[in-house]
């Protein structure tokens, strides 16, 4: 009977106070987070509880806080849709050494390979002043004999002093008109856009282009003007020959 003797009630109180007291907590290395080891009685798992650190709070808010604050995106302002038209003469004058031709084929015909490097002058559309240069390369393409031509990959630009310059690229054919596109400008044609035609009048000594232009403020008055209607005898006003000062735009390209 000693065994029975050796065992004592637990009172009610200390049942209690058993289950009511704090799970012992412990840290995990590395980290504020805290977990409680599971009260035992009698080989029972009670409770397990986590805890989460304020640290990891704290960066959650952080996170949070940049993710949702988002900066609202200023609308882009519309480039101006209408086209403008601007007509221009390029004249060889024979002043230039324009064009060069370089037999690169080493063929006696004209032929795939060839290069025509060339600068001319600018007339605006009513002759009445200078007004820049072109200047480019046209590559060879193909040699049309049928039509007593060429067709050329022409990639140049049309100078206008101050005001900047259009670039071009395209077809350049020496039988008939052509369109090309306007692959950009500086100055006033900065952000331009769309096509000119080339209408072939003496090759390659008179040329008469219309731009149809987009994405570009309105074009100053002294480039436009009534053209004058292309012909083999078209010639640049005295002035704008001897580019007098009233016969030029300021600073043309020379």
């Amino acid at each position: 009977m000693a065994l029975s003797a050796s065992l004592k009630p637990i009172s009610a109180v200390k049942l209690a106070e058993h289950f009511s007291s704090p799970p012992q907590s412990h840290g995990v290395i590395g980290s504020k987070c805290s977990y409680s080891k599971p009260s035992q009685f009698h080989g029972l798992n009670i409770s397990t509880s986590f805890f989460t650190s304020s640290r990891s709070s704290k960066r959650f808010s952080t996170t949070a806080f940049f993710f949702n604050k988002s900066k609202q995106a200023e609308p882009a302002t519309p480039k101006p849709s209408r086209v403008q038209e601007l007509h221009v003469y390029e004249l060889n004058e024979r002043d230039r050494s324009s064009p060069a031709v370089l037999k690169l084929s080493q063929k006696p015909i004209n032929s795939l390979g060839d290069l025509v490097p060339f600068t001319n002058k600018l007339y605006s559309g009513d002759l009445q002043k200078r007004i820049g240069i072109t200047a480019g390369l046209c590559e060879l393409i193909q040699h049309v004999p049928e039509k007593k031509g060429d067709r050329y990959e022409a990639i140049y630009s049309f100078y206008f002093g101050d005001y900047g310059h259009l670039s071009v690229q395209g077809p350049y054919l020496t039988y008939e008109d052509t369109f090309l596109a306007v692959t950009g400008g500086s100055g006033i044609f900065e952000g331009a856009d769309g096509q000119v035609k080339l209408h072939q009048i003496v090759f390659p000594m008179k040329l008469f282009y219309t731009f149809y232009l987009k994405g570009i403020q309105d074009l100053p008055a002294e480039l436009l003007g009534n053209p004058v209607p292309p012909s083999p005898a078209v010639e640049p006003s005295a002035a704008a020959k001897a580019t007098e000062s009233h016969g030029t735009i300021p600073n043309f390209t020379k």
